[in-house]
């Protein structure tokens, strides 16, 4: 295990933080599955799509993440190939069929992702990207931790 001041020095360079940042958000995520989908919901009372997302990215990078999908595809971010994600990547979808985005994930490594997925699916939960209907209804990737403020470390 590093001590203290070696993770310190090693989150003072931006690239190695990202992993940190990543993980966090990634751990309190996972204890959050099973939580409610609530249209428009923003805390542990119940998530749509976009708020479970800006919650995790509040509370554990202190970013703020714009509130709808259509606002979070825009983030000027660095967009990232299907090929090249990495935990913590958002990723959008278009499930209404017609072509803009109407979903949004946290990418979790090994083809995976969380969200707060339907009413009908029971909130929270963890998909495989490569479902034939995420990967049908997969419109790009973008790597929001990539504008995270430098200052923020990894809560312990």
């Amino acid at each position: 295990m590093a001590t203290e001041k070696e993770l310190a020095e090693l989150s003072d360079s931006k690239p190695y933080q990202l992993p940190l940042l990543a993980d966090s958000i990634l751990e309190r995520g996972m204890s959050l599955i099973g939580t409610r989908y609530r249209f428009g919901g923003t805390s542990e009372a119940g998530f749509d799509c976009s708020g479970f997302i800006g919650y995790l990215f509040r509370e554990e990078a202190g970013m703020n993440l714009p509130r709808s999908t259509r606002e979070m595809i825009n983030v000027d971010a660095p967009l990232v190939a299907r090929n090249n994600l990495k935990p913590g990547d958002l990723l959008f979808f278009s499930t209404n069929g017609r072509g803009r985005v109407s979903h949004a994930g946290i990418y979790l490594g090994d083809d995976q992702f969380i969200h707060s997925s339907s009413r009908r699916s029971g909130g929270v939960r963890v998909d495989k990207l490569g479902d034939s209907y995420w990967s049908k209804t997969f419109i790009e990737a973008k790597r929001a931790l990539a504008m995270a403020p430098t200052s923020v470390t990894a809560r312990k």
